[in-house]
This record gives structure tokens, sequence and C-alpha cells, in this order.
């Protein structure tokens, strides 16, 4: 698994910035994302994929060890769906 520190490291290394520049791009992508989702908007990057929302409704669950009915609220979640690109990068692996 790769984490944030070692995908910094492989940008950082592959467009020359420096470690910190890299760090702050990635979160600074990673919160206008967020900040999309969280107005209702989809965020499409053409050949990688779409990120979107979408809505849960309210629906009762048990809890496992005493198997209580319990009520589970609605929830937006977010959500991304792979573009062909992605796709196709992927099988050719």
């Amino acid at each position: 698994m790769t984490g944030k520190t070692e995908l910094v490291k492989i940008i950082s290394e592959k467009t020359g910035t420096t470690k910190k520049q890299t760090a702050e791009f990635i979160d600074a992508f990673i919160d206008t994302i967020v900040e999309k989702l969280a107005t209702g908007e989809k965020v499409q990057l053409v050949g990688f994929g779409t990120f979107t929302t979408r809505k849960r409704e309210a629906r009762k669950g048990r809890k496992p060890g005493t198997r209580e009915v319990i009520d589970i609220p609605a929830l937006t979640v977010p959500v991304f769906k792979p573009g062909k690109g992605l796709k196709e990068r992927v099988n050719k692996l």
C-alpha cells in the first residue's frame, strides 16, 4: 500500500518540485475535491474518473452483539467511478 508520504516522494521526483511543494499541492487537490463534494458538485477528471456523492436512505439495522434493532440515519457518502482510461491502464498491468 502506498501512503501519502510515498506519493509525495514519487510525484516530487517526477515533477522536479520539492517535497513540501508537492505535499501542498496534494493537500490543495484533496481539499478542493472535498469542498466541491460537500456542496453537491461532482468532480470529473477525464480519463481518470468522477467523484460524486450518493444519498443513503435511513434504515433499520441490528447491533451485531445484542441483535438490538437500531435506526441508521440517512447519509451522504462520497463515490468514485473510475474512467475508461484508468480501467484500461490498470488492466494492462
